[in-house]
């Protein structure tokens, strides 16, 4: 699908560590949401009521279907007696199969199984509210009846339909928000480039008006803006046009070059970050290794791998795009049917805890996610505890009952100790997939962070995946050989984290990260109550190559809990880091 959307991507070190006075640190209110950079350009640039209007279905909706379909389905992953390899959507371009031989697969392309009610069905009962189906992806192919030529499936394939017109009747229908996805890349036409761009985004911008003004639409989901030719200037005027057609539609942040106020959302891409962003934010994820069908990609996440996504998103206040990829004939995928029935059946008993859920005060637990509403808590417990127990850490709020949400609904016991608040458990799970408990509290929650501690040796390792972030562009990354905080071009960006030192003394400060050469040469300053250590960047070799540097040694003369913090001095190349980690090492004498 969106396969090269993350090269090139810059990430540089460049950090200040503050180590606060030896005081416990308060209470604090969780904010969910944090209003941040991001979302305040966002609201800059809108107004507030108006953005809060326009997305107020889609934060509430959580959970959508996306739909790969196109020529890509004919070849389903095979070309000229050859498994290609990668995702099917892409096989035009990894199969290296010119124009004239492509568009050979038009006449082949011929679903008369397509059921948009079928569709509508499925997605219905998987507890879905939205969907969005790619209208053009960069195979250049139009999946709708455009006048702008005759390259689609009304005039170019024996089907002769419209399939996106039937599926925006059938969603209005059933009472689901319909949405298309557009490809600004365009692999098939001529005018797809800097030199003729004026040309080509003027029929872009002709497809759109036919979409915007035809399909009732809610929402435009923007991809192949990576190209070289597109740039911010021309994704504004973009985005200005599409809302000149219809004020209130929904657009995400790929119509431009994903700056903090193109678009009205994040599209965090096949992973769910960290922590809650400072926006809103959306994860698109396949439930095999594929977007668009293949028929040799059985790779299927399990239904419990797939709730438990549901949950760890919601939990940070997103919405989870789960995609389907048709066949040829116009089919779901049996394995996929399965797996969203199964996750519709949930979704009817215990759907009070996800749509119009906010983010949990907590990032991760190790018990599961925590989902809220004005006044309730919505734990998420995905491991049951051996010990019956459930540790709610730090909560503050006065609790005036607990009881599961589905099964006997039972209420549950409640106490306090100095890890916070713990609920009683029956023996066994109400749910083995997902049992939720709610909590009734007063006011919004008040956690007290919880705090990293020292390990039996005296070392207090700080990881980026524990960090909390401050600003509108550096989060955490995980997967392909990343576990550090990336994507920080803003200089003003920070990080920190809650520590709790019982052993005090003199510690070597150690910063593990990784730097390509030409982002190399950043400041950084490490500071402890007064004590100042300084620093440069150097590369590592790659983006996935860390290394470890030993910036001096700080003092901390008493036990008790601090907040560490990283502040970007100076960023003299595209971006502030791969972070790994900070390291407090005990200093013997």
């Amino acid at each position: 699908m969106f396969e090269h959307n993350r090269k090139n991507l810059r990430v540089i070190f460049s950090a200040t560590l503050l180590l606060a006075a030896t005081q416990p640190m308060p209470a604090v209110q969780a904010q969910v949401p944090q209003a941040a950079q991001t979302q305040d350009a966002r609201e800059l640039r809108d107004g507030k009521a108006q953005r809060d209007r326009r997305m107020a279905w889609w934060r509430n909706a959580r959970f959508g279907m996306f739909i790969h379909w196109g020529l890509y389905a004919v070849p389903a992953g095979e070309y000229q007696g050859r498994k290609i390899p990668g995702i099917g959507e892409w096989i035009m371009d990894t199969a290296k199969i010119p124009v004239p031989a492509y568009e050979k697969f038009a006449p082949q392309f011929n679903p008369t199984q397509f059921n948009a009610r079928e569709w509508v069905r499925v997605a219905k009962a998987a507890g879905m509210q939205y969907m969005v189906i790619t209208s053009k992806h960069h195979e250049g192919f139009s999946m709708f009846g455009t006048k702008t030529n005759t390259y689609n499936i009304v005039q170019a394939t024996p089907f002769k339909r419209d399939p996106l017109k039937e599926l925006s009747a059938a969603c209005r229908e059933a009472g689901i928000k319909f949405g298309v996805y557009y490809s600004i890349m365009d692999w098939h036409h001529p005018d797809a480039n800097e030199a003729n761009a004026p040309r080509y985004i003027a029929q872009m911008k002709e497809q759109l008006r036919e979409l915007v003004t035809g399909y009732d639409l809610s929402l435009l989901w923007f991809d192949g803006e990576w190209v070289n030719w597109w740039n911010t200037a021309r994704g504004r005027d973009l985005e200005n046009f599409v809302r000149g057609l219809k004020p209130g539609i929904v657009i995400n942040n790929r119509i431009g070059k994903r700056q903090p106020t193109d678009g009205d959302y994040e599209t965090p891409e096949q992973e769910i970050p960290a922590g809650a962003l400072n926006t809103d934010w959306e994860t698109c994820m396949t439930m095999n290794d594929t977007w668009g069908f293949k028929t040799d990609d059985h790779n299927w996440k399990s239904t419990a791998d797939l709730l438990h996504k549901l949950a760890d998103i919601a939990g940070k206040g997103g919405n989870f795009l789960l995609n389907v990829g048709p066949t040829k004939e116009g089919l779901i995928p049996q394995a996929s049917i399965e797996r969203l029935t199964q996750m519709g059946r949930w979704l009817r008993a215990n759907g009070e805890s996800v749509y119009g859920t906010s983010a949990g005060p907590w990032r991760n637990l190790p018990w599961g996610r925590v989902t809220a509403k004005p006044g309730r808590l919505y734990l998420h417990v995905l491991e049951w505890p051996r010990d019956g127990r459930l540790v709610v850490p730090g909560l503050q709020n006065p609790v005036s009952g607990a009881r599961l949400l589905t099964g006997d609904r039972r209420t549950l016991g409640v106490a306090r100790n100095v890890d916070g608040v713990l609920v009683a458990l029956p023996p066994r799970a109400a749910d083995a997939l997902n049992t939720v408990i709610v909590l009734d509290i007063k006011g919004a929650p008040v956690v007290r962070p919880t705090a990293m501690r020292q390990t039996a040796d005296g070392v207090l390792t700080l990881r980026a995946a524990d960090a909390e972030v401050h600003g509108a562009t550096a989060r955490y990354e995980s997967g392909g050989g990343k576990d550090n905080i990336g994507f920080w071009t803003d200089v003003r960006d920070q990080i920190s984290w809650n520590a709790e030192v019982t052993r005090p003394g003199t510690f070597s400060v150690e910063i593990t990260y990784s730097c390509l050469a030409d982002n190399a040469g950043s400041e950084f300053a490490v500071e402890v109550g007064g004590q100042t250590l300084t620093g440069q960047v150097t590369s590592t070799g790659s983006w996935t190559t860390f290394q470890t540097k030993t910036l001096g040694t700080l003092k901390v003369d008493a036990a008790g809990r601090f907040t560490l913090w990283l502040k970007p001095l100076r960023k003299p190349g595209y971006a502030v880091m791969n972070l790994k980690s900070v390291t407090l090492r005990p200093v013997a004498g």
